[in-house]
């Protein structure tokens, strides 16, 4: 069997390991004699997958008790209305930051539902830095102020936890958590779709603050309603039995790697290698400011852009695949979540230079 270097953005690559043991799990977990598919979500079974899931994300991030850990569906889409549901508690609108496509899907869901400021803005830059914090024009009346921690797209991701003041802040984290340490309670809520670093797409983590549930619109469904799902541990419906169980292998993976710090170490590595070979080169080209550069995703561009197919193709042939780059913006993208190996990265920089060798 060969493995190719998949740099999908989503869904991505999962620990080989992981995978193994999900196979060999796959007909008897655990002497059940039924696969973590057909389990009731209220057996005794899956409530120990469920609970260990939830305990070894509660030990990663450190997660305080007056937080909730939900595992729901719908991803970060459905979240861009969730949220707004949830969190406005009698406010009449919320801050967003906008740096670029994930965040401009946010603010255009979130205003359904309340009015929107949108407190700081990327775009004159075309979206290749996050907009200094000095800069920010925030409404000290806001429910919360919402941003995205990685742009998937673009390639640019905060490096700091921005300082708002009392408001709670809010961030779609979908493409960098796990990636490395956070402080959870800097938030008063975090959410990500599972498909980049923690599992298989159907799965929706969201971290939340215990003081700002129970105040939803009345027009929020009840499997919408994180107090509700709070209460019933996420089983409120039948949640995504089979993610769960595999998102707890991923974490006991990150865990038995040393941690998140191990982890932030693993992908600085990699993600040097590939920015360092894009700042040499006059062939490749990167446009995401130094300081606000994604540890995620590596967007970039050939000089020559007639030469992209050709590129691919060498690449696939290679063994590395879905380096195109998003339809919106182009070029190409590497992800590098938590389970590329650095192996991957060092074949596509060798990769690179030979291509630039060759054309350049």
């Amino acid at each position: 069997m060969t493995r190719v270097f998949n740099f999908s953005a989503g869904p991505a690559a999962l620990p080989e390991s992981v995978l193994r043991q999900a196979a060999d799990e796959m007909l008897d977990w655990h002497g059940s004699g039924m696969s973590v598919m057909e389990m009731s979500h209220r057996g005794k079974e899956f409530i120990a997958i469920h609970a260990e899931a939830e305990s070894l994300l509660r030990e990663l991030l450190a997660i305080p008790a007056n937080y909730k850990v939900l595992f729901l569906q719908g991803g970060g889409m459905a979240e861009n209305a969730v949220v707004p549901m949830n969190l406005l508690r009698g406010k009449a609108g919320a801050d967003y930051i906008n740096t670029g496509e994930w965040s401009k899907k946010s603010i255009k869901e979130a205003k359904k539902y309340c009015k929107v400021n949108v407190a700081a803005s990327a775009e004159a830059s075309n979206f290749s830095c996050v907009p200094a914090r000095a800069d920010w024009q925030l409404d000290p009346d806001a429910a919360y102020v919402h941003i995205c921690s990685n742009e998937t797209i673009g390639g640019v991701e905060y490096h700091f936890t921005p300082d708002v003041g009392s408001v709670p802040l809010v961030a779609d984290m979908s493409s960098s958590i796990l990636s490395r340490p956070v402080d959870v309670a800097k938030y008063g809520l975090i959410y990500g779709g599972a498909q980049k670093n923690i599992g298989p797409a159907g799965l929706t983590i969201v971290i939340v603050r215990e003081d700002l549930l129970g105040q939803p619109l009345p027009c929020t469904p009840s499997a919408f309603d994180y107090k509700q799902q709070a209460d019933n541990d996420s089983m409120l419906n039948t949640p995504p039995t089979y993610a769960i169980y595999i998102a707890g292998l991923v974490f006991n993976w990150i865990k038995s790697r040393g941690g998140l710090a191990a982890m932030e170490t693993h992908n600085r590595a990699k993600a040097a290698l590939l920015y360092d070979f894009l700042d040499a080169s006059a062939f490749f080209s990167n446009p995401v400011a130094h300081a606000d550069r994604s540890l995620m995703n590596v967007p970039f561009k050939l000089r020559d852009e007639s030469l992209d197919d050709a590129f691919l193709k060498g690449a696939v042939a290679r063994g590395m695949i879905q380096l195109k780059g998003h339809r919106s913006v182009g070029g190409m993208r590497a992800s590098i979540y938590n389970a590329m190996p650095v192996e991957g990265v060092q074949a596509l920089v060798a990769y690179m230079k030979e291509f630039e060798a060759q054309h350049g």
